[in-house]
């Protein structure tokens, strides 16, 4: 094998690298500068909550159409303008004037962001093929890294008090130069095509099975963000500075574990590997809540992160592996639920909550973290 055969997927890997994680930089960017583009526009919740809806419903949107596309035309062709539309798109919500514009504009990100995570996604199963081994989870975990980073820009940007435009303005170019640099070392799309014609069938029980799964690890981890500090600090009574430190520590160990991911699972196959994740959550979280104490609690969060950490890798490459001519619309229809479990998460545990009790509302994604283990077999390659 000559040496740029050799070198072509490892230049593909670090270009799908990199779109992971100027995906996760623009979101991170835009979630940093929340509170600033609230004030500067006047808002109130309702509206804020409003367009933040426009962010998910354009990434939905924008996911039933782009695995048709990449299925047909390969994920390098759609990528690649893709990661230079979402970033431009990011200078939108930065000079929205009012509440209608801020909207459209973020309908707009939110198609861009859902296009390039489709396509990155199916694009990295291609790489994944030409490596011979598993490499998805770094990817996954690049993502965090990514929005780590945007975060960290925007509150630095927050505490220099730059506008949000500008701000923006900067990072969108920034993004764009980088994803102008990463896509001329994607496969070409006549390496990264099947061969096989695409066809028309309708969605697999599999795939929504899988897509269920998804939703089931996705609504745990949004239910982190909003419900675990105020589980330590209303529940527990601990003070606001141990009670934000649950969702960092959930947080660092889903990273950390996800950069182990590709380890453990040539180690472990995917099956037990999501076996054990799934009990780690269920078992870590779970009986935390048993336990009532604010240690246990933090450890529980910690256990949470480990065992989600290693489930939605697995269970995309289990997707985009099932028949490689539909990798694009597969891989779109689960990570259209995996998203909607993102969302919903925060609602069902308020939900629960309502009607129980905190610590009940918290103990349904350990329970359903223990069925995602029990159906681990759903991720057997194929």
């Amino acid at each position: 094998m000559s040496e740029t055969t050799v070198a072509v997927p490892q230049r593909a890997r670090w270009a799908v690298t990199a779109y992971f994680v100027i995906t996760g930089a623009a979101l991170g960017t835009w979630t940093a500068r929340i509170p600033a583009i609230k004030q500067d526009l006047g808002l109130d919740d309702a509206q804020v909550t409003l367009a933040l809806f426009a962010v998910a419903a354009g990434s939905v949107l924008a996911m039933q159409i782009v695995g048709h596309l990449a299925d047909r035309l390969g994920s390098a062709r759609v990528l690649g303008p893709a990661g230079i539309a979402m970033s431009a798109s990011l200078l939108l919500p930065g000079i929205a004037g009012n509440l209608p514009a801020l909207v459209a504009a973020l309908l707009l990100f939110g198609a861009g962001h859902g296009t390039v995570d489709v396509a990155m996604n199916t694009h990295a199963l291609q790489v994944q093929r030409r490596y011979g081994r598993p490499i998805v989870s770094t990817f996954h975990a690049m993502f965090s890294v990514g929005g780590l980073l945007g975060a960290g820009v925007g509150a630095l940007a927050a505490h220099a008090a730059i506008g949000v435009g500008a701000h923006f303005a900067l990072v969108a170019a920034a993004l764009g130069v980088v994803s102008l640099i990463a896509r001329r070392a994607l496969l070409p799309p006549e390496a990264a095509a099947t061969g096989n014609p695409v066809r028309q069938r309708g969605i697999s029980p599999g795939i929504v099975f899988l897509g269920v799964l998804a939703f089931f690890c996705s609504l745990g981890e949004g239910s982190m963000a909003d419900w675990s500090p105020l589980y330590l600090h209303d529940v527990l009574r601990t003070s606001p500075a141990v009670a934000a430190t649950g969702y960092a520590v959930f947080s660092a160990m889903m990273a950390v574990f996800r950069f182990l991911g590709d380890f453990l699972v040539a180690r472990l196959g995917p099956v037990l590997l999501v076996r054990c994740c799934g009990a780690v959550a269920g078992v870590g979280l779970g009986g935390a809540l048993l336990l009532h104490h604010p240690v246990a609690a933090i450890i529980g969060f910690a256990l949470f992160g480990i065992g989600l950490s290693c489930i939605i890798p697995q269970v995309f490459n289990a997707a985009g592996n099932r028949d490689p001519s539909r990798s694009g619309r597969d891989l779109a229809q689960v990570s259209t639920l995996g998203y909607g479990g993102l969302l919903a998460g925060p609602v069902v545990i308020g939900l629960v909550t309502s009607w129980t009790d905190l610590t009940t509302g918290l103990a349904t994604p350990a329970v359903l973290a223990v069925f995602v283990a029990l159906s681990a077999a759903a991720v057997r390659p194929r």
